[in-house]
C-alpha cells in the first residue's frame, strides 16, 4: 500500500527531480516496516539509515525532492519502543533523531515546524512505550493472580492430605488394636480407611490437575460450610460434635475458608494432642461476621506443644486474606482452641 501511494504521488507531482531515487527509498521504508515486530532495531536502522543517505544527497544536490508517503516511517518509533529492548530503544531513537535533524536541514523550516517534526516521532515512540507498559503490567497482574491461586491450591492440598492421612493413621491404629479381639469391628475400620483414602485421592487429583500447566480444571464445587457436618462422628475417639448456625447467602470464599480452617484444626488436634476425647466445632454468625471455633479437651504433646507450623500459618493466611482475624492457643480450662472471625462479605479488596 505504501509503495502504491508513492507511485501515485510520483505521477501526480509536477516536480520529478530524483523521483526514481525517492521511490526506491519509499520501497525500502515499506519493506523495513514489515520487520517492525520481530526486528525493530534492524527495521529502524535500515529505514532511517536509507533516509539519512537520501537527505544528505538532497542537501548536496540542492534540488532533490522527497515523498510525503515516506511518512510511513512514523510507525517505526512506535514499534521500537513497543517490541524492542532497552538497548535497542536507545540506539534506534538516536538514529531517528539524527535523521530528523538531517531532514530539517534538507528542507528549510520554521521553528514551529521543527518542533512538530521532533514531536511527531517522539509522540510515536512515547505511545509505543505506554502500550508496552500497559501490556507488561497486565501480564504481571495475570501472573500474580495465577501465583496466588496456586498458593491457595497448595494450601488446599496440604489441608486435605493432612486431614485425611491423620484420620487414616488413627483408624489404622484402632484397627490393629481390634484385629485380635473384634475382627468385625476391625473390618469396619478397614472400610472407613478405604473410603477416606478414596476421598483424598479424588481431591488430590483435582487439585494437582489444576496445578498442572495446561490442564483443564475440574469444575466440581469445593467443600463448604455444610460439609463441616461430615466431621461429626457418632462413635469413636475423639468424639466430634458440630453445631452450625443457619447461615444463608454466605459467599463461596468464606464458606470454603471456614471448612478448610476447621479441617486443619482437626488435623492439628489429631497430630499434636494426646488424651483427646472430645472436639467441638461451633459456627455462629450475625449480619456482618461469622465465627468459627474448634475446641478440644486434649493435652499438647511435648514435640508439638505450641502446635506451630505450616498448619497455623495456613489458617491465619486464610482468615487474613478475607479480612478476618485468627487466634489459636490453650484454653483456661485445658485443651486447645482455634477461633477464626470472618466478615460475611469476604475481603473488601
Amino acid at each position: 500500500m505504501a509503495v502504491a501511494a508513492s507511485l501515485i504521488e510520483a505521477v501526480l507531482r509536477p516536480d520529478r527531480t530524483w523521483l526514481l531515487a525517492a521511490l526506491v527509498v519509499s520501497g525500502v521504508v515499506a519493506v523495513a516496516v514489515l520487520w517492525r515486530r520481530t526486528q525493530p532495531l534492524a527495521a529502524v536502522a535500515v529505514a532511517f539509515g536509507t533516509l539519512i543517505v537520501f537527505d544528505v544527497a538532497r542537501i548536496v544536490a540542492s534540488d532533490a525532492t522527497g515523498l510525503a508517503s515516506i511518512a510511513l516511517a512514523l510507525v517505526l518509533p512506535y514499534a521500537l519502543l513497543r517490541w524492542g529492548s532497552g538497548r535497542e530503544a536507545v540506539i534506534g531513537l538516536g538514529i531517528i533523531l539524527v535523521w530528523v535533524s538531517v531532514t530539517l536541514v534538507a528542507v528549510p523550516t520554521t521553528v514551529p515546524e521543527v518542533v512538530a517534526g521532533y514531536g511527531f516521532f517522539l509522540f510515536s515512540a512515547a505511545l509505543g512505550a505506554a502500550i508496552r507498559f500497559h501490556a507488561t503490567t497486565r501480564m504481571r497482574e495475570i501472573e500474580q493472580a495465577e501465583l496466588r491461586q496456586r498458593h491457595e491450591l497448595a494450601r488446599d492440598l496440604h489441608d486435605t492430605i493432612g486431614h485425611y492421612m491423620s484420620g487414616i493413621v488413627i483408624q489404622a491404629q484402632a484397627g490393629r488394636a481390634l484385629a485380635a479381639s473384634d475382627p468385625d469391628r476391625a473390618l469396619a475400620v478397614l472400610e472407613t480407611i478405604e473410603q477416606a483414602a478414596t476421598r483424598v485421592l479424588a481431591e488430590m487429583r483435582t487439585i494437582v490437575g489444576v496445578l498442572r500447566v495446561g490442564a483443564e480444571p475440574d469444575l466440581a464445587p469445593q467443600p463448604g460450610l455444610a460439609d463441616i457436618e461430615r466431621f461429626a462422628r457418632a462413635a469413636g475417639t475423639p468424639r466430634i460434635e458440630v453445631d452450625l448456625s443457619d447461615l444463608h447467602d454466605l459467599p463461596a470464599e468464606v464458606s470454603v475458608a471456614l471448612y478448610r480452617i476447621a479441617q486443619e484444626a482437626l488435623t492439628n488436634t489429631m497430630r499434636h494432642a494426646c488424651n483427646v476425647t472430645r472436639v467441638h466445632i461451633d459456627v455462629v454468625g450475625d449480619v456482618d461476621r461469622v465465627r468459627l471455633t474448634v475446641r478440644d479437651d486434649g493435652v499438647p504433646t511435648p514435640a508439638g506443644g505450641a502446635r506451630a507450623g505450616y498448619g497455623l500459618v495456613s489458617m491465619r493466611e486464610r482468615a487474613t486474606l478475607l479480612g478476618g482475624t485468627f487466634h489459636a492457643g490453650p484454653t483456661a480450662g485445658g485443651g486447645w482452641q482455634v477461633e477464626a472471625m470472618l466478615p460475611r462479605v469476604g475481603a473488601t479488596s
